[in-house]
């Protein structure tokens, strides 16, 4: 494997069990298998049961795979709105949910700020059925954060609400009870190459897409229904990406026996150490003001010499993330994912304070 250390916030640096389970799984021919055997049937029941615990989903939450975080919002417009999603967007990929509702003709609104900056208002218009909120907003290294997410439920009991975890799970707690579907891809804190994306529904979202399906096309082998149907029986619609489901298992159960409390008291240790760093040195600023909503898996750093801090990085094999978009040339994104240890970052950190 490369002797490089990836610091990028997705595709990243690959978990340290990776490599074990990819060659086990080619020796198991787990790739070869029927979709339809009681071997893959296992593979998927435990997968789904390991995340669950990892993640601490509630009993009425289903786990469904699809091929990225990104098809979800496929998945959520043509099961769960029909005329009227409400977005908080504060950032490009919080922005792109909302593009999707727009191509798919909705009559969507928005709660807009500046790229950084936190929101003011909550409020959401009378007639949403849907609400879309970014845990993590990873192209700016912001944090919705959970007060917020429980406000907002609160004053909002009976609208459906979709949460982006891309980047936030599990290294960040969430209380599940107050959403209704959530999904990430497990290219970032799962440390795997991208081709596998993960949906959690509850039941209310069910009932919901039942409704619709009765009114309206839903899609058609990833309709929730469908969905549903196989998942039952731990199965799935298509051939799905079944290396990749054993491995997230496997991965997932690593992380289980290392102890969540464990994985995310060290993801607090490195980003506050890293938050120290961007803080007092003299050519990084917080792209994000607010404290209270520092990423801890996502930092981002303002700064005119992003150019100088990559490059010095590379030369010693340690690979920094670009800013995202627009910020492509003035950010320095650097992830903090399980893959990264605690002694990674800390060479980060003794790095970046050799550079003025």
């Amino acid at each position: 494997m490369s002797n490089k250390i990836y610091f990028t916030p997705g595709p990243t640096q690959l978990y340290h069990t990776f490599e074990n389970h990819f060659k086990k799984a080619l020796f198991l021919d787990i790739p070869s298998i029927s979709h339809r055997s009681t071997t893959f049937i296992q593979i998927m029941e435990e997968t789904t049961e390991v995340l669950k615990e990892l993640l601490g989903l509630p009993e009425d939450y289903h786990i469904y795979f699809l091929n990225a975080a990104n098809e979800t919002w496929d998945r959520i417009l043509q099961n769960l709105v029909s005329n009227y999603s409400h977005h908080f967007v504060n950032g490009a990929f919080s922005k792109k949910f909302y593009d999707f509702a727009l191509a798919y003709k909705k009559k969507s609104t928005l709660t807009k700020v500046a790229d950084g900056a936190s929101f003011n208002s909550f409020e959401v218009p009378e007639n949403t059925e849907l609400i879309g909120i970014t845990k993590n907003e990873t192209s700016v290294g912001y944090n919705f954060t959970e007060e917020e997410l429980s406000q907002i439920r609160k004053k909002n009991p009976n609208k459906l609400i979709a949460l982006d975890v891309v980047s936030a799970v599990p290294s960040i707690p969430i209380d599940f009870k107050n959403v209704d579907t959530a999904y990430f891809s497990v290219q970032k804190s799962f440390g795997m190459p991208a081709g596998l994306g993960v949906w959690i529904v509850n039941e209310k979202c069910h009932e919901s897409a039942l409704v619709r399906e009765h009114k309206t096309s839903i899609g058609s082998y990833r309709s929730l229904p469908n969905l549903k149907k196989f998942g039952d029986n731990y199965q799935t619609p298509e051939t799905p990406n079944m290396l990749f489901i054993y491995i997230l298992g496997r991965i997932a159960q690593d992380m289980v026996q290392t102890g969540i409390k464990r994985l995310r008291n060290e993801t607090i240790y490195k980003s506050t150490i890293l938050n120290q760093v961007i803080e007092n040195h003299p050519s990084l600023v917080h792209f994000v003001k607010s404290k209270e909503h520092f990423s801890k898996t996502t930092l981002v750093a303002e700064t005119t010499k992003a150019e100088k801090f990559k490059t010095f990085f590379k030369n010693k094999g340690l690979i920094l993330g670009s800013g995202y978009g627009i910020y492509k040339n003035n950010h320095i994104r650097i992830a903090n994912f399980p893959a990264h240890s605690k002694e990674s970052i800390e060479m980060v950190c003794d790095l970046l304070n050799k550079i003025e």
